[in-house]
């Protein structure tokens, strides 16, 4: 795959993610590992299949069909104020019209699963995204980052849905949490990726040593965090106060420790990598769009609510 080109759909591994432990399930950190290592891998291949592995994950806590062998799904859930897909019924079938921002896989899923506007809220719903009336937006993806990753609009007229969550069931889950914790599981492959050439430069003078023990110590941190999460949701699964305050910290935790580990690699290598690498060049460039799925301040601030009234 070159830079920036998506990825053709059989390089996704998602009949393999498909069998991953499920979170919760006596084997998270596994799940978690895997996630690592798909993303140190190729960061966009990662991103896609941890959406992959979230919709088995979804589809099994809601009750609702499982992806097939042979499909990649992804997770449409952005829900910005405008534009609204909407949900409404018509012959007796769920139908969904309207646009969808930020669906990453969009030419690429086979199958997704999508958040609609309901009157009461909004639910979820899977969509076979290859059925008349879905149509990809072309051009809604100005970035440089993340490019492979095909996230773009997704235009819908009257596609055939299947509920696959009530509202307020998709977010209401402790598993909701979990997931989000598999994203950041891909940050820490991503960023193990940005730091190989500092990790394995041939400088010894005392600066480069320095910055290559602060990533090392960062990256160290992140694995550590993660592990000690995915004992504490194989413990106790059900409590979803405890899941989102862990998803909380362990993504601010990761979050610091990539862009610690962007800055360090920069300052310490300087300009060289970026202009004359094109493999780190891409992963720095993807790394630093993926981690904006955080929503940094914000998420601290929730995280300091709560844990204001433990």
């Amino acid at each position: 795959m070159n830079a920036g080109q998506a990825p053709g759909r059989d390089e996704i591994p998602a009949d393999e993610a498909s069998t991953w432990p499920l979170p919760g399930h006596g084997a998270t950190g596994t799940r978690w590992q895997a996630l690592t290592t798909a993303a140190r891998a190729d960061i966009v291949i990662g991103r896609l299949t941890e959406a992959h592995a979230d919709a088995c994950a979804i589809t099994s806590e809601l009750g609702a069909p499982p992806p097939r062998p042979g499909e990649v799904w992804g997770v449409w859930a952005a829900e910005p104020p405008e534009p609204v897909l909407r949900a409404h019924t018509a012959g007796g079938r769920t139908l969904l019209s309207g646009r969808k921002p930020w669906c990453s896989g969009a030419g690429i899923c086979t199958h997704a699963l999508v958040t609609a506007e309901t009157g009461s809220g909004a639910a979820l719903f899977a969509v076979d995204v290859s059925a008349p009336g879905v149509a990809v937006v072309s051009g809604s993806w100005h970035g440089v980052g993340m490019t492979g990753a095909a996230t773009l609009s997704v235009d819908f007229d009257a596609v055939p849905a299947l509920l696959v969550g009530a509202p307020g069931a998709y977010v209401g889950r402790p598993g909701f949490w979990h997931g989000a914790i598999g994203v950041s599981a891909c940050w820490l492959g991503a960023a193990r990726a940005v730091a190989e050439p500092l990790l394995t430069s041939g400088r010894d003078d005392p600066i480069t040593r320095a910055h290559r023990g602060a990533v090392d110590a960062a990256l160290y941190s992140a694995h550590a965090a993660l592990t000690c999460a995915a004992a504490e949701i194989d413990a106790d699964p059900a409590d979803i106060r405890a899941a989102r305050i862990r998803a909380r910290r362990v993504r601010a935790i990761v979050e610091t420790a990539a862009a610690d580990t962007i800055d360090r690699v920069g300052r310490a290598l300087g300009a060289a990598p970026l202009a004359q690498d094109r493999v780190h060049a891409k992963r720095v460039a993807d790394l630093t769009v993926y981690l904006r799925q955080s929503h940094a301040e914000h998420d601290l601030a929730d995280l300091g609510a709560l844990v204001a009234r433990s």
